[in-house]
């Protein structure tokens, strides 16, 4: 949630920020009123208090008419004390409620909505397929050929948006996210495998039950989430923990599956495996000093630009609008790759800074030197992608040449055991028919 002490002292820009999202600006005044009422309730409170105290000590010494109207006074003095507490109480939930109502500040987002981002640059060459004299085919047909996806039998066996990843498919998703995994260790992240399901006052900390829950899966009978990034879990890995950051940040890679129900995208990508239902991913994640969270996501996006060029892929990182940035995010860069076949640009990866809004949602702080006093304060969350199964998209399209085979980037053929090419061969009888072929690799 947002610090209060901003919401009290500066509400025009928590105002500023609702209005910039499309959020409702009227919560701020609510969060206000209730916040006023639950302070009076409690000043009020504590006076009630302090006179009852002081009138047990008179009453012990008086007699006669005065005690009895002293203990009437007492009486009325405790039914006062409940009552104020109670408004305290219940403008106290009232805050809460509507704080956890209110997004993140943004701090630089740009205006507007989904198509409002800004382009901050792009990298890499895009390929010119028709001087090379061929259509290029899509990651699917690309992915059936080489025999490393199925989404026939995924939806056979788990329904629409599910896939296989088979033989050589699922050796370059290992290897993607091995490559991730490893340069994110050379960076100085911890690697955890983190749990994939996670109880509601985590998933509620990181700021996902808001306006995207429809988007989680939920186990009503065991209460749980089923998470759609690491970084639910990595988020709560420190919950209600004091951290001591004096070395510098805790920094984490997350592996994990993950899920989406991916409501409200009906008809969006349903060929092949870029919206679905599940799939894995390396997350970054760091717990960091406030006054450091900026350019701790600067490097953040320097890392997952690092990855992108290992497997040398065109793309462009946006600036996205504030409109489209997701209730925990003051800032969230993407990174784009080209597709060919769509002659679009498909997000592959996001760095979000968080800034307090989880920590404080979450209950993370560290101790700090203040004038020679040791005090403790929340500290500031964010998280990347560093890789995930959508990058499966990109590679074979972008790499694929006219035969229906796969260039393999050369930063991910030490995964590969040295692989160089993937070639498809005919289907084979023991495929049952299918026109998917089997897999053939060249070293």
């Amino acid at each position: 949630m947002i610090d209060l002490r901003l919401l009290r002292d500066n509400p025009d820009v928590v105002r500023a920020s609702q209005v910039a999202r499309g959020d409702d600006p009227a919560l701020v005044d609510q969060a206000l009123d209730a916040d006023s009422r639950r302070r009076s309730a409690l000043t009020d409170f504590e006076q009630m208090r302090a006179e009852q105290k002081s009138l047990g000590k008179k009453v012990a010494q008086a007699q006669g008419e005065e005690k009895t109207a002293l203990l009437a006074h007492t009486k009325q003095l405790a039914e006062g004390v409940k009552a104020r507490q109670k408004d305290a109480d219940d403008a106290e939930a009232q805050l809460k409620d509507v704080l956890y109502k209110i997004s993140n500040v943004i701090e630089g987002a740009p205006p507007g909505g989904e198509d409002d981002y800004v382009v901050l640059r792009e990298e890499g060459t895009i390929r010119d397929f028709a001087a090379e004299g061929f259509t290029p085919r899509d990651h699917l047909e690309l992915g059936e050929g080489l025999r490393a996806i199925d989404t026939e039998r995924g939806a056979k066996v788990s329904g629409a948006r599910f896939y296989y990843l088979t033989g050589i498919g699922a050796r370059l998703e290992l290897a993607l996210l091995n490559a991730a995994m490893d340069q994110a260790i050379q960076e100085g992240f911890t690697p955890v495998i983190t749990p994939t399901l996670v109880r509601p006052e985590i998933m509620q900390g990181t700021g996902f039950l808001g306006a995207h829950a429809d988007e989680i899966y939920r186990l009503e009978a065991d209460d749980l989430y089923l998470v759609g990034t690491s970084e639910v879990a990595l988020a709560g890995y420190h919950s209600g923990e004091i951290l001591d950051l004096s070395d510098g940040p805790k920094r984490y890679a997350g592996w994990s599956a993950c899920y989406r129900r991916e409501a409200g995208s009906y008809g969006k990508d349903t060929r092949g495996i870029i919206r679905v239902h599940q799939f894995h991913k390396v997350e970054m994640f760091s717990y960091i000093d406030p006054a450091d969270a900026e350019a701790e996501h600067q490097r953040l996006l320097g890392w997952e630009e690092a990855m992108l060029r290992k497997c040398e892929l065109p793309y462009r990182v946006i600036d996205t609008a504030a409109g489209d940035l997701g209730s925990s995010a003051a800032r969230k860069f993407d990174c784009e790759a080209w597709l060919p076949t769509q002659e679009r640009y498909l997000e592959l990866t996001s760095t979000s800074n968080c800034t307090t809004f989880q920590a404080r949602r979450l209950g993370v702080r560290e101790r700090v030197e203040v004038d020679g006093k040791t005090e403790t304060r929340t500290v500031a969350t964010l998280n990347g992608t560093l890789g995930t199964t959508r990058w499966i998209v990109a590679i074979l399209e972008n790499h694929q040449q006219p035969d229906g085979s796969v260039r393999v980037p050369e930063g991910l053929r030490p995964y590969l055991g040295g692989l160089e090419v993937l070639e498809p061969v005919a289907p084979s009888a023991s495929s049952g028919g299918s026109s998917k072929g089997s897999s053939k690799v060249t070293e």
